[in-house]
């Protein structure tokens, strides 16, 4: 049975009524309150008699003032303004015993200008050649997608060397209707074309950017070719279309690149192929080359083979 259920069967002391709503706590013995008071006071006068170092509440006082501070930093994001302001206090105290930047030098630009690269490194005219951390610049610098590597030497007192070793525009790359700069490797240079790059290569699609290295290289190959794509363009990740100038489409298989181009630099040579009135070439299939008429020529041809056939019903010479 259960001990509550119990313990309310059990007859009442002296023969009085059960009450309705008592707990077995309405009946503590009286020994254990006295029992449990003593042991409240015997604590609250070992409390009283603990002496307490002198200056306690104040020290504990800023810590908690300290600690909130603290928390107020890091929780509203000020951590890098404060270790900024004390680098700077640093650097100036350093610039100020004769440890500063008197002669800076940076070479190796060329689509960066020097103050670009000056940022990129975080050197300000308050940078203390005491205090730089070279390693730490030179990892800056290469966070920039320009920079393929960099030099940083500290020739002390006050010479600072920055040289850098930039990457080259290779290629436009489109995804998603936006073109950007790329790099041989498929680093992404630039998303804003300037008016000189206009006459990069333009390659589009998915995984082109990392692929067009490969396959550039073998269309410089066929420079009659080249001169007439306008973009290459990767399917699926996985083969190549050529669009060419005049809009004629060229559809290169999956394996096999460099045999399609070298027979479509053949056919093109010994028949004009790439200039005829005909709107794709289709490679896909190693044992043959289909070729589309354009929708112009496709009707001129309908219309001639329709008045082939009405002369020879009329018994006409074909």
């Amino acid at each position: 049975m259960n001990p509550i259920a119990r313990w309310r069967e059990r007859p009442p002391i002296g023969g009085g009524a059960v009450r309705p709503h008592a707990y077995p706590q309405d009946f503590m013995d009286s020994k254990s309150v006295s029992d449990f008071r003593r042991l409240i006071q015997h604590c609250w006068m070992w409390l009283v008699r603990v002496k307490l170092p002198y200056g306690i509440g104040a020290t504990a006082t800023a810590l908690v003032i300290l600690g909130s501070v603290g928390y107020g930093v890091i929780k509203g994001d000020h951590v890098p303004n404060i270790v900024a302001t004390l680098e700077d206090a640093r650097d100036q105290v350093a610039n100020a015993v004769g440890f500063g930047i008197a002669d800076l030098r940076v070479s190796g630009h060329n689509q960066l200008t020097r103050e670009e690269v000056l940022a990129a490194a975080s050197v300000t005219g308050r940078s203390s050649l005491l205090f730089l951390d070279a390693d730490a610049t030179r990892e800056r610098l290469k966070a920039n997608a320009w920079i393929g590597d960099a030099t940083v030497r500290k020739l002390l007192p006050g010479q600072l060397q920055i040289e850098i070793k930039e990457r080259e525009p290779f290629a436009l790359w489109q995804k998603d209707r936006r073109v950007s700069v790329i790099a041989d490797d498929g680093t992404v240079l630039e998303g804003f074309v300037a008016p000189q790059l206009l006459t990069l290569p333009l390659v589009v699609g998915v995984g082109a950017e990392i692929r067009s290295k490969g396959f550039l290289a073998q269309l410089d190959r066929h420079p009659a070719i080249r001169d007439q794509v306008r973009a290459a363009i990767l399917i699926g990740e996985r083969r190549w279309n050529l669009r060419l100038r005049n809009g004629l489409d060229i559809r290169l298989p999956e394996i096999e690149v460099a045999g399609a181009l070298e027979l479509l630099a053949t056919l093109d040579r010994d028949a004009k192929l790439l200039t005829r009135d005909i709107a794709v070439v289709d490679m896909r299939l190693p044992d043959r080359v289909t070729v589309r008429l354009s929708e112009q020529s496709a009707q001129a041809r309908e219309e001639q083979i329709k008045e082939l056939i009405k002369k020879s019903k009329k018994g006409g010479r074909v």
